[in-house]
């Protein structure tokens, strides 16, 4: 606990400058992975992020020492050139684009590679500390960098606000874009700098080996949360600091533990969570929301074998054993069982010694379903000029989705009928 209150109250500088180093390189990382996602360029992000270290290590051979401006600037323009070279390549030879990024990203990371080991045995001795740009360090933030991170934060903020509109138009109808007009191919190139400026920002704390899972992880969770595209940019940049701040924090408690690294772990657990959990797209509530569907078209299924051999002697209330009930129709007897209880307990049906027959609720509810196939069927054969004998299939799937409004709608529409394409009786509720 006092290691909790001693970190959140900010009072080490150290701690002042690594947090808001780590929040303002994953916000930002975060805002521009959102776009770079839904455009489908997340290995754009890792070719970036490993072709920025021929130019680190370029900046400090020009400098000798270890300005991280000068770095920065270094880092912008190798990885600037990787992607321009990857859209060269793409347009201009046979490879396709994911060769090209592959092809790049290893020639930019090996040259960058070759050298650091350079660099390491030259005997300089302002390198120490140069390898920490491969995968971070957090701890060696100051407020020179602070200041520079706050910079960069704030121009990719303004970028993206300004262009955010455009961003979005391009990432989902590319087409619609150029129809009206607007200049596709220059904002695709303020994107792809503003990636690099992304990468650009959080290499020092995350480093080129782990910046594309800053970039491209938050803003994936995120899309598991929501369909709005300006919520999801919200979540991405809320994720990205989360994972800043608990980094930061587990770095604190255990120093041993490296800051960067563990951004990143905790990204991917807010993403493996909203892979599993978030509402609707979630894994664990699709699978949820299946299975309800399947009781709810297994109950209308049963109640309606109910209903058909009601109509068979007008007798709806009559009791009905298993044999009569997997006779109508062909089900597992074990499903078949469970469902009957369930009615049972949602008073649908009612038990009669060893038999079932529907209650008045269960009549009404059985009534519908059929209506609501049978004015299906209707529509097909007079709408869409289908055979009578070829609509039962896809009335049996869509008679579980009908809503209310759409009920009305067909009965309007086809001229409130009194019988289906069989000439048998629509039921009337």
């Amino acid at each position: 606990m006092q290691h909790f209150i001693d970190f959140f109250s900010f009072a080490d500088p150290n701690v002042r400058y690594v947090v808001l180093g780590n929040v303002l390189l994953s916000a930002s990382a975060a805002m521009v992975g959102a776009f770079i996602l839904l455009q489908k360029k997340a290995l754009v992000g890792d070719a970036v992020s490993h072709s920025v270290l021929p130019g680190i290590c370029a900046a400090f051979l020009f400098s000798g020492s270890k300005n991280t401006a000068l770095m920065l600037v270094g880092a912008f323009i190798t990885g600037w050139l990787a992607l321009v070279t990857i859209d060269y390549i793409a347009a201009k030879s046979k490879l396709k684009k994911d060769a090209a990024i592959g092809l790049v990203l290893s020639v930019f990371f090996g040259a960058g590679m070759v050298m650091m080991t350079y660099i390491q045995q030259s005997g300089n001795a302002a390198q120490s500390g140069l390898d920490h740009f491969i995968f971070g360090k957090a701890a060696t933030l100051i407020g020179t960098d602070l200041v520079i991170f706050s910079v960069l934060a704030a121009v990719l903020l303004i970028a993206v606000g300004l262009f955010f509109k455009a961003f979005a138009l391009v990432a989902f109808d590319r087409p619609y874009a150029e129809a009206l007009g607007y200049p596709v191919r220059k904002l695709d190139l303020l994107l792809t700098s503003l990636t690099v400026l992304a990468v650009v920002t959080g290499i020092t704390a995350v480093g080129v080996v782990l910046m594309a899972a800053m970039l491209v992880t938050p803003a994936a969770a995120a899309r598991y949360w929501t369909d709005n595209i300006r919520r999801m940019v919200a979540i991405a940049v809320a994720f990205g600091v989360f994972a800043g701040l608990a980094g930061a924090y587990i770095s604190y408690t255990a120093p041993a533990m490296p800051t960067g690294p563990w951004m990143v772990v905790v990204s991917s657990v807010i993403a493996f969570l909203s892979f599993f959990f978030a509402p609707k797209k979630g894994i664990v509530p699709k699978l949820y929301t299946q299975r309800k569907n399947q009781r709810i078209i297994a109950e209308e299924n049963t109640l309606k074998m109910f209903y058909h051999l009601g109509e068979q002697n007008s007798h709806f209330n009559g009791g009905r054993d298993l044999t009569e009930l997997t006779r109508t129709r062909e089900v597992n007897e074990t499903l078949l069982k469970t469902t009957l209880r369930r009615l049972v307990s949602r008073q649908l049906l009612e038990t009669k010694g060893h038999q079932w027959a529907l209650t008045d609720a269960g009549y009404r509810k059985a009534a519908r379903v059929v209506r609501l196939h049978r004015l299906w069927e209707l529509y097909l054969t007079q709408y869409m000029d289908i055979a009578a004998d070829h609509v039962h299939d896809d009335a049996e799937t869509i008679e579980h989705i009908i809503t209310p409004e759409l009920e009305r709608e067909l009965e309007h529409q086809l001229g409130y009928p009194e019988r289906d394409p069989h000439d048998t009786e629509i039921p009337k509720i």
